[in-house]
Parts: structure tokens; sequence; C-alpha cells
């Protein structure tokens, strides 16, 4: 008989393993949890760990920090951990953790729930028995799992409040799927390795994101300057064009004279934002903004988060965008 698959399950609160209380849902590791587990426990052999019990809306970068850390220095003698976590945030921590831990050498697979275990219909029972599949399938990376679709962390949107199909994978196909044949896995889509696993144990939270919208004030720059911010990711319209072409443009060239990194991305979910095809894209460009091509806003939030962490350059940082890291960008 095969030896069963060694998993580790982090878990961090959320709605999976929440209980009803006073007001509301509270995250909770229950008895349901443990029953689930135990199913679980006739095809794997898991251990449990307690990293955090919070709402996700609450988790912060510095609990992104505690979790890596976790799945760093935990990983060894696991082929594979999964990482139970509230679904409002959890693209944002898979996106982080994707940064933080480099060429990591096992599945790391975030799942989570829109219904508490505890709920009859919930669909936790589902999502977990992916999210292990996905752990035991011996694919190093950083995953998310939801709804039978297995995809990147740093790829990973929440584009539904209510609803069990409440992830996508943006701008990537699907690292993996479950149908009638098992779990599929897309040896095209994972995360190439380049060397040792690594962990790193800084993130800077200076980084604001400005959506644009018509009409709005360009002094907005001078205050995210006079704020001390040191990262902006602004969600432009369309391929990359905004509205306040000369006052506007005046704002963002004192931030990036200040040293702010200023990364531009569309505020259009799927495609990408390319500066070279419009005048005003052009104009930016001149001015040294970054392009964010066809990344998730989480991923570039959490990409520019890690990058001024390390305390990187301006153009230490516009070479890093530049490339994929694990898979979050195109290649071209």
């Amino acid at each position: 008989m095969e030896e069963k698959k060694r998993l580790l399950l982090l878990t961090t609160g959320g709605t999976i393993a929440s209980v009803p209380g006073a007001d509301g849902l509270e995250p909770k590791r229950s008895e349901v949890m443990e029953r689930e587990v135990n199913q679980l426990r006739s095809y794997y052999n898991i251990t449990v760990r307690d990293v955090l019990c919070l709402d996700s809306s609450n988790i912060t970068p510095e609990q992104w920090l505690l979790i890596a850390e976790s799945i760093f220095t935990l990983r060894s003698g696991y082929d594979g951990i999964v990482v139970s976590h509230g679904t409002d945030t959890m693209a944002y921590t898979a996106s982080a953790v994707t940064f933080l831990l480099p060429d990591i050498d096992v599945p790391v697979v975030f799942t989570g729930s829109q219904l508490p275990l505890a709920d009859v219909l919930s669909d936790g029972p589902d999502n977990l028995r992916t999210a292990f599949a996905m752990a035991a399938s011996g694919k190093p990376g950083v995953f998310l799992a939801f709804d039978r679709k297995v995809m990147l962390g740093c790829r990973s949107v929440k584009l539904r409040a209510t609803g069990f199909n409440a992830f996508e994978s943006v701008n990537a196909r699907y690292a993996a799927t479950v149908t009638g044949l098992g779990l599929r896995v897309d040896e095209s889509v994972l995360p190439r390795r380049r060397g040792e696993a690594k962990l790193y144990t800084r993130i800077s939270s200076d980084v604001f994101l400005l959506k644009l919208t018509p009409g709005l004030s360009p002094k907005i720059f001078d205050a995210l300057v006079d704020m001390g911010y040191r990262g902006i990711v602004m969600e432009a319209f369309g391929l990359g064009g905004m509205n306040i072409l000369h006052q506007g443009l005046d704002g963002i060239r004192k931030a990036v004279n200040a040293g702010i990194s200023v990364v531009v991305t569309t505020q259009c979910l799927y495609d990408s934002a390319n500066l070279g095809v419009y005048q005003v894209g052009s104009r930016l460009l001149e001015l040294g903004v970054i392009q964010g091509r066809d990344m998730t806003t989480e991923a570039a939030m959490t990409k520019l988060m890690w990058a001024i962490g390390q305390n990187m350059a301006p153009e230490e940082i516009r070479a890093v965008f530049a490339r994929s890291l694990a898979g979050e960008i195109a290649e071209e």
C-alpha cells in the first residue's frame, strides 16, 4: 500500500472556521473543522497548526509575514501545505506570500469557503479536498484552490461575494482543475523554480492604491508625497489612459522625482496595461512610471510592497517589475 502523503494544514481563521456568535459569524476552529480533517486523514497524513484566528479583513502585512514564516519554517518533512484563510483578502495574502517565499520547494495551497463548515450546505469540504489534492501533487508553488479549480496565488482575484465560484484566475489559465478524471494539472502554468527556497522577512506598508476617476484632483499626488508614501499603484483607464493629462502629469512627475515608484495598471480586469498605444501613456512612460502590464491589482500591490520592503532603489524596482518572478505577468 502506497504511503500517505504528509501534509500540513495551517489555519488562520476566516469563514471556513467560523461559528455563529452573539454579533454574527466569528472565526474559531471548531469540532466541525476537526471532523472534516479527520475524514481527509483516510487519504493523507495530516498535521494541523493554528497560526491565526482572524476574519481576513483584519489580516495585515504583519500577518502576511507570520504566515510566510510559518510555511517556511514548518515545511520540512511535509509533502505539501494547505492554508485555510478568509476569502475577502485571500488573494492579497496568496500574492504576498508568493513574493515572500520565492522558489518555495513544496506546494502551498490557500483555500477557504463562502459558507462555514458548520453549515450543511458549506462549500468548505469540497474546497479543502481540492486544496489537499493539490498539496499532495508534488508541484511546488503558491496556489489558491476554490470551486474545484486551482490557480496561481499571484493570479487570483475574488470576483463574487456569495457565489461558490468566487475566485477567478485573471489573465492566466488554471494551474489545475478537478474533473471526472481527478486532479488535472497544467504543467505550462506552474512557476519555474530558479534556486533554493528563500524567506523574505520585510514588507512595506507605504504603498497606496489609487483608482482614477473622471475629474480626480491632481492634488492627490502632492498629498501622497507629503504623507510619506514610497509607492503608488495607479489603476488607470483602459490601456493606461488618464484624464488629467497636464496638471496630473505634473503631480506624477513630482512623485517620481521624489523617489516614489508609480506602477500603472488598468481598471479593466482582463487584458493588459500598455502605455505605448496612446499619447497619454507615452507621456507617462517619459515621466518614469512602471507598466504593470497584465498583473492583478493584488499582485501589483504586494510585489511593490515586497520590493520596497527590500529597500530596492526605484531603478531596481523598475527592473524587477519588468520580469516575472512567479507567473504574475505574462512572459514576453
